[in-house]
């Protein structure tokens, strides 16, 4: 037996196989066929700048990290090189790591000048540098230990654990800049350095502690959340939670020990120093800050019901006109744009639309198209590919992936709608529609093509087409919506061959005979005879079919020729069948027994919120739809409505949480109420922030005004303590309140600017993450704005309205204290000084 050498020698061996014999005459298979090393029918082009390619979508699994598949698949490079013939050249041509990797040196820069501007501040007010250098040295240990604890938590580092972990960086320093500043103010009391040093840290240990638990609280019910809300807040609290606990324990444990080895004696030790040193500027303030909360407490409850109404207004107000998103809108410099062609435009017709399209993105983009992808038609009918990477629908149907340069900087949605307008001039007959780039908003938009989404589902194919075009052509007329289109083919041409049964019976036909020759004349016989070749040098499979050349099948008179009995000129399919050109849709798309429609469109210049409010009011403008039709708003319109529910409902609960906690804590639910009167303050400043720079309400915001929260909370913990042991002292609510406000004026101040200096460069957004993650810093710099006002000048309102009538009595349950009243009050209620304020048994 003669060895085949080459894929040439086999291919002829194919041609000479006998057809048929005719007494001395055989006709074999090269005589009627051209044999080849061919491919299959054309179904579709994998375009990559311009140029038929073969491209290669590589997806990684869900818990996998972008950046080890990537480098792991440049590794693979030279190996799959070397195993392919020299005139193929395979290059990677961009992927979703170069965004994630930019990102996080985005937020790292962010978090280190955050940091930076956090130390500034704690030595503006103290003036001491020793102690701004252990307030900065706390936050790399508890960062560090916080990415540890995430790794043994089995998270990884992505945009939302670097966004909580820059978010904490303000709130690190929290813990201890109150702990330094009681230091500081227990020295300038002329206490010896170690005593100062214990004495403030026994002082401010609980409550740091019930400040700790306040913050974890609020960020609890992500662990009870579900989908979305759940996978986003999670990663963002667990982050915060281990930095925050880590924070707690070194404030406790390092920030004394740096104290004890850095700091020095305060001068004039072992005096008073008002008698050493004229007032400052620091003291000056104070005076002033008190003066002003007096003239506040003359009309205490006018203003507590002043700002109760006022601020509760504000927040409702701000809430229902604030624009409402999934995500801030992002200028990532990539695109994906959906091009249709008329309906039965031919493959190659759409392949040259594709090249004229790219051409006017350059030209809109000022040359600066520095790489595109696409696919044209759809994916071979013997290659299993799901629809989620290859979505298109036919041959006229095209998905283009667009790339720009890197040091171009345009607003992407002013440069979709020049597109727009460009391809509505040059190209009046092809459909556009531009889809999520983004990693982030392509699993946000669960499958959907566009953020508006709404599905038409009934029985009747034509009542389901007929509504939807109303919908579309109303739609169509709201100035902020763009590419208002139906996104399932609904035209398709087709020829309708209707075969007569008693002609195929009387020639001894049958139904299934006549579709297989129909099968295999118009596109080949591997749909009607499975046949393969094994080749035994490579061990590769081919696909073995007879297909009539594409060109040979033009016209309906040529389909009609098609014979119908091997071996006969006739019947053909003419003499048993009647044709006619119709159109039909292309595909249908079913929710059970349901046919549905989709009707898409894109925001331009809009919030998620608004749209979908006028997409709503579209439909009811409608009227009644017919029988049977039914309407549904999809994509990440529905999306959004379930997040924000499920936001509010988590921040509820941990407003509870946290009340409930006090209350235990303080034994007293008035007290609770005080600390927690500063929230409004928190939802009103942060809206306020958002407004004022036009960034939306969206997961990144919520996630900021959740985390204000927190902190508003602390500051009122510290103020509200103190006041309730000055109340023992003093007996008066009023003067605790004023003067608990003016001791803790200095902390509050230096913490709330800390953190809003922390939070500067990230809500500038500077970086290439900067404008996902401004909207959490602008967030975060409103509420604790608002907060820090409202806990220095409406919690001492609030307190001393609360506590003017509530007695001195000890709240203890322990058994050992008999008596009704504090400990450090006597039996007739006169003030023992020479005891201590606080039950130490």
């Amino acid at each position: 037996m003669t060895t085949l050498n080459s894929l040439e020698e086999r291919v002829a061996d194919f041609g000479r196989i006998p057809v048929s014999t005719q007494g001395r005459r055989t006709v074999f298979l090269r005589d009627i066929a051209n044999v080849a090393d061919g491919s299959d029918v054309t179904a579709g082009y994998a375009l990559v700048n311009g140029s038929r390619s073969s491209y290669i979508p590589v997806v990684k699994t869900a818990d996998a990290s972008t950046w080890d598949v990537v480098t792991a698949l440049k590794a693979k490079l030279p190996e799959m090189r070397s195993l392919l013939p020299d005139d193929i050249e395979v290059n990677y041509e961009f992927d979703q790591s170069i965004f994630v990797i930019n990102s996080v040196k985005s937020l790292l820069f962010e978090g280190g000048l955050g940091a930076l501007l956090t130390g500034l501040m704690v030595l503006l007010f103290l003036g001491d540098w020793r102690s701004s250098l252990i307030v900065i040295i706390t936050i790399p240990v508890s960062v560090i230990s916080a990415v540890l604890c995430l790794n043994l938590a089995g998270q990884t580092i992505n945009i939302m654990t670097l966004s909580g972990l820059a978010l904490a960086i303000g709130v690190l320093v929290d813990q201890a800049t109150v702990t330094i500043e009681n230091i500081h103010q227990h020295l300038e009391m002329g206490k010896p350095k170690r005593l100062a040093i214990y004495d403030a840290c026994r002082e401010v240990a609980l409550p740091l502690l019930l400040i700790l638990l306040c913050i974890l609280a609020v960020f609890a019910p992500s662990f009870i959340m579900s989908g979305v809300p759940r996978a986003m807040f999670l990663p963002l609290s667990v982050s915060i939670g281990f930095a925050m606990t880590v924070s707690y324990l070194l404030a406790q444990s390092l920030v004394p020990i740096l104290a004890n080895w850095m700091l020095k004696e305060h001068q004039g030790h072992g005096h008073t120093p008002e008698a050493v040193k004229a007032p400052g500027l620091f003291d000056r303030v104070r005076s002033v800050f008190m003066s002003h909360n007096c003239k506040l407490l003359a009309s205490n409850k006018l203003v507590v019901g002043v700002y109760a109404v006022l601020i509760v207004g504000l927040a409702a107000w701000g809430f229902a006109v604030i624009g409402k998103d999934m995500l801030p809108q992002i200028n990532s410099g990539q695109m994906v744009i959906r091009m249709k062609t008329p309906d039965g435009t031919r493959l190659e017709r759409t392949e040259e639309e594709v090249s004229k399209l790219l051409t006017l993105v350059n030209d809109a983009a000022d040359g600066h198209l520095e790489v595109s992808s696409a696919y044209v038609g759809v994916v071979p009918t013997n290659y299993a590919t799901s629809n989620l990477y290859v979505s298109t629908s036919g041959p006229n149907d095209a998905v283009i992936k667009v790339g720009l340069a890197e040091g171009y900087k345009t607003n992407i949605q002013d440069l979709k709608e020049r597109i727009r307008t460009m391809v509505h001039q040059e190209m009046p007959d092809i459909t556009l529609s531009f889809e999520p780039a983004d990693l982030t908003e392509k699993l946000m938009s669960g499958g959907a093509f566009t953020p508006i989404e709404v599905q038409v589902a009934g029985r009747d194919m034509k009542e389901i087409e007929g509504y939807a075009s109303k919908l579309v052509g109303k739609l169509s007329q709201d100035d902020h919506l763009r590419d208002v289109r139906i996104v399932q083919p609904l035209k398709f041409p087709v020829i309708n061959i209707k075969l007569d049964r008693q002609k195929l019976a009387v020639m001894g036909l049958s139904l299934q005979a006549a579709a297989r020759s129909i099968t295999a004349s118009t596109s080949s016989s591997r749909y009607t005879e499975k046949n393969q070749w094994l080749d035994p040098n490579s061990a590769y499979t081919y696909q073995v079919q007879v297909q009539i050349p594409e060109f040979a099948m033009r016209n309906l008179a040529q389909l009609q020729e098609v014979p119908l009995v091997a071996g006969q000129a006739r019947p053909v399919l003419a003499d048993v069948a009647t044709f006619s050109v119709d159109t039909l849709p292309g595909e249908y798309s079913r929710i059970g027994p349901r046919r549905f429609v989709t009707v898409s469109a894109n925001m331009h210049h809009q919030d998620l919120g608004s749209a979908t409010t006028s997409v709503e009011n579209a439909i009811a403008s409608l009227g009644q739809p017919p029988k049977g039709i039914l309407t549904e708003v999809k994509g990440m319109s529905s999306l959004l409505t379930e997040t924000l529910n499920s936001l509010q409902i988590g921040l509820s609960i941990a407003i509870l949480v946290i009340f409930l906690l006090l209350a235990a804590n303080y034994q007293s639910f008035k007290l609770s109420l005080v600390i927690l009167s500063t929230i409004p303050a928190v939802i009103a400043g942060s809206i306020a922030a958002l407004l004022l720079t036009g960034s939306t309400l969206n997961l990144k915001s919520y996630m900021g005004i959740i985390m204000s929260t927190g902190i508003s909370v602390a500051n009122a913990i510290l103020i509200v303590t103190n006041a309730e042991r000055l109340r023992w002292e003093y007996r008066d609510a009023g003067k605790a309140a004023l003067d608990s406000a003016a001791l803790r004026l200095r902390p509050v101040l230096m913490t709330s600017f800390a953190m809003v200096a922390g939070m500067v460069p990230m809500a500038l957004g500077t970086g290439e993450a900067g404008e996902q993650v401004a909207p959490l810093g602008r967030a975060v710099i409103g509420g604790l704005v608002a907060s820090t006002l409202a806990a220095l000048y409406i919690v001492p309102q609030v307190y001393a309205l609360l506590q003017k009538k509530t007695p001195l009595q000890d709240p203890s349950l322990l058994p050992d204290h008999p008596v009704a009243v504090h400990p450090s009050l006597s039996t007739n209620g006169s003030y023992k000084p020479e005891q201590p304020l606080r039950n130490e048994n």
